[in-house]
């Protein structure tokens, strides 16, 4: 049981290790990034029960619309929506780093109940494969979402434009990544590998831009 919590929870202890580490936030942004990790959790239900009805009613059943549409759309609009709601409109956005902070927030929020789910039904030997791709993934999308969120606050000329970035990248990302599962079956890894190697190279490239914008 306690290995099971331990594994569940590894998202949210590594967040909240990174954001204790950083002497940017103040107690109420700390308060503000703890609200958005609840909300991403509790993303998960409605999401579910959606995907849930869809699955059942045969609604997007193709690979292509149902990895971008049924999953990369469905989660990462809400996401942005939240983020957009509690973060850029009701937030704390003293640097514009501290968007990707939330943004990782809320992803590894929904990442946590996701894992415990799993292991729930697949057990603690896919604890690894689920840290290694999945949640690390969860976390890209949610650094990207929050460094064009950031930027939006920032940059107000350019505001529509990265609103609808901090929404269409994730969406892109988590559909191709959802596609490469669902198409290239038992090979997946010959695709996923050097995807997921370019997806943390865009979270490196977005976080040092960030970080440079902020000093």
């Amino acid at each position: 049981m306690f290995s099971f919590i331990l594994a569940a929870l590894a998202p949210a202890m590594a967040l909240f290790s990174y954001v204790y580490l950083r002497d940017t936030f103040s107690k109420p942004a700390m308060v503000l990034v703890l609200r958005i990790f609840i909300i991403g959790t509790l993303l998960v239900v409605p999401i579910s029960v959606i995907q849930f009805a869809f699955t059942e009613e045969e609604i997007l059943t193709e690979p292509f619309s149902k990895a971008f549409l049924l999953y990369g759309l469905l989660e990462e609009g809400l996401k942005w929506l939240m983020l957009f709601v509690f973060a850029y409109q009701h937030g704390q956005l003293k640097h514009p780093s501290d968007g990707i902070v939330f943004g990782v927030s809320l992803s590894l929020g929904f990442a946590t109940i996701e894992n415990a789910l799993y292991m729930v039904v697949y057990g603690l030997d896919h604890v690894i494969p689920r840290t290694l791709m999945p949640t690390t993934a969860h976390a890209v999308y949610g650094i990207v979402m929050g460094y064009y969120i950031g930027q939006a606050k920032y940059n107000q000329n350019k505001k529509q434009v990265y609103l609808v970035l901090a929404a269409l990248l994730p969406m892109l990302l988590h559909g191709s990544y959802d596609f490469i599962l669902m198409v290239f079956g038992n090979l997946f890894l010959m695709a996923m590998i050097p995807f997921m190697i370019g997806l943390w190279l865009l979270a490196i490239w977005k976080i040092k831009k960030a970080s440079r914008l902020t000093e």
